[in-house]
């Protein structure tokens, strides 16, 4: 069974300049939560004025728990700071997502720190967490290129996941922020970070800025990877990273492990009405060759 991280809600949204309702966004996460997917990223409790889109965290997060907390499905949030952390624990938050990068330019940019003091500022949250029996998921942003620093070594990657792992988290997502890893690339920095930690504690997180998602999904695979993230419909891009357009689809990424016999749990009829739904909502066509497709002749 390959996972699948569905970062639609959160990470698909977080970049879109029409401010979606909590009911739109609720029943986007109810349509999701009925295709069969197990992890659904829900929000960021972040600060309004970073990022608009995420402003009623606590109020779609508590209405997510009260109507769907008793599944079995996962709801992990994204939590920037111990104000944060707080916030999410007292709604009952059980996972939480901590960033980071491999880029000092990328993180000041972001967060107006670099990547060692990111750590050191999230070390505090981490402490929280594992005080509190909180799931912990790392991402690493920019791990094959940076839109400040271009290509980025392997070595800082390996130091940044290490750095992660010493906080307490479970796994470790990969991120291709500006969609720039190739094939090779791909398979060099895994086989990298494969000598240094267990496989079955990485993700990775693909970009499609390129066309090069589907086929970088398919040489983690060959490496050992067994869970990706990806985005309902291709929504999403990084609102610190110019041009860096949206996640893999997660409708992609279904056809193409189907289409090697992999098993995910997901209803592609039903996934495909969460997106319908959501695309309409911010007014998007999809990126997704697959989701057209299959809205164009109804068929798989």
């Amino acid at each position: 069974m390959i996972k699948i991280v569905e970062v639609g809600p959160r990470d698909g949204l977080q970049n879109e300049k029409t401010i979606l309702s909590t009911d739109d966004k609720f029943e986007f996460i109810s349509l999701l939560a009925k295709s069969g997917l197990q992890t659904i990223e829900v929000t960021s409790f972040v600060k309004a004025e970073a990022i608009p889109q995420m402003t009623d965290a606590a109020n779609l997060f508590k209405k997510v728990n009260e109507k769907l907390g008793k599944t079995q499905i996962n709801f992990p949030c994204l939590v920037p700071n111990v104000k944060g952390y707080e916030a999410a624990k007292n709604l009952g938050v059980k996972e939480i997502a901590l960033f980071a990068a491999t880029s000092d330019s990328f993180t000041k940019k972001n967060v107006n720190a670099t990547v060692a003091e990111t750590f050191e500022k999230m070390k505090e949250v981490a402490s929280l967490a594992l005080q509190d029996k909180v799931r912990m998921r790392g991402y690493i942003s920019t791990a094959f290129g940076c839109p400040y620093e271009g290509k980025m070594d392997v070595k800082k990657l390996l130091q940044v996941t290490e750095s992660f792992f010493e906080l307490g988290v479970y796994e470790v997502s990969v991120g291709d922020t500006i969609g720039v890893a190739t094939p090779n690339q791909v398979r060099e920095y895994i086989k990298e970070l494969k000598k240094n930690f267990p496989v079955d504690k990485l993700a990775m997180h693909f970009h499609d800025t390129r066309g090069m998602a589907l086929i970088n999904i398919h040489v983690s695979l060959e490496e050992g990877i067994k869970t990706f993230d990806s985005s309902a419909g291709g929504l999403g891009g990084c609102p610190y990273a110019k041009g860096a357009t949206g996640n893999v689809a997660t409708e992609d990424v279904w056809y193409l492990l189907q289409s090697l016999g992999l098993e995910t749990g997901i209803n592609i009829s039903k996934l495909a009405a969460a997106s319908k739904f959501i695309l309409e909502k911010v007014n998007k066509k999809t990126e997704s060759k697959f989701l057209t497709a299959y809205f164009n002749t109804g068929k798989v």
